[in-house]
């Protein structure tokens, strides 16, 4: 397994795609954050905070995080290598958490060098250090549960089809669906008295409820099992070839 997830990072690094993901999702968040006008410019809303980053940082990866996965089981399948891949001494969700993994770290990759704009708010705070740690950090762990889901949502997209431009396009949507899609459908008339139940079926507001600097187990608890749930998908539309 290690194996295969070790040959996934190499093919990320090796080719344009995985630097192309970290320099647009940096470039883009530095602009809403430094260069764009507006309330999510930190100079114009002139707060210790790095807040334009989660705010941005979702909807960046809404696009992002489907383009590093579109490949990983379609391009399998297109190449005929998937065949190969699964004769290998590893079970299907062994595969799958390869390739989920990969997916993962290379959104950490992303991540990290965003601690530079954190290192920033907190020198050009007034006093030095004015920042909320805590909110900071929950913001921080709640992007990367996020994204985790979005990985999972990729994957199980990718192994739908052959077509890497149809797995990123189902990707994307059921990404934004499990995001935003809930909220929608709570504000229906015809759901008004379970909305708040509606609610918390999206991403969002866990990702909200995260982002607030109190680790909640609902919401780690919502994420692990929106991960397990796109993963084991994947593993039984792996297993369909045996049916």
């Amino acid at each position: 397994m290690f194996a295969l997830y070790s040959k996934e990072i190499s093919s990320f690094l090796n080719s344009l795609i995985g630097y192309i993901v970290v320099t647009v999702f940096l470039v883009m968040v530095s602009l809403f954050m430094w260069v764009f006008p507006g309330e999510l410019n930190l100079i114009d809303a002139g707060y210790s905070s790095i807040e334009t980053l989660f705010v941005i940082g979702p909807w960046v990866f809404l696009f992002l995080i489907p383009a590093v996965t579109m490949r990983l089981f379609a391009d399998e399948k297109k190449t005929g290598t998937i065949e190969l891949l699964l004769t290998k001494p590893l079970s299907d969700l062994q595969i799958v958490l390869a390739k989920y993994l990969a997916g993962f770290t290379l959104v950490i990759f992303s991540l990290i060098p965003t601690l530079f704009y954190y290192l920033s708010v907190y020198i050009l705070g007034n006093p030095i250090g004015n920042i909320d740690h805590g909110g900071t950090w929950g913001s921080y762990l709640g992007l990367m549960f996020l994204a985790s889901a979005y990985v999972s949502i990729g994957i199980f997209a990718s192994a739908i089809t052959e077509n890497q431009i149809i797995a990123f396009i189902i990707a994307v949507f059921l990404s934004f669906f499990f995001f935003l899609g809930f909220e929608s459908i709570a504000t229906l008339e015809i759901f008004r008295n379970i909305d708040s139940l509606i609610f918390q079926l999206g991403i969002n507001e866990h990702y909200k409820s995260i982002s607030r600097g109190v680790i909640d187990s609902r919401d780690i608890v919502y994420f692990l099992s929106l991960d397990a749930l796109f993963i084991l998908l994947t593993k039984t539309l792996l297993e369909s070839r045996k049916w």
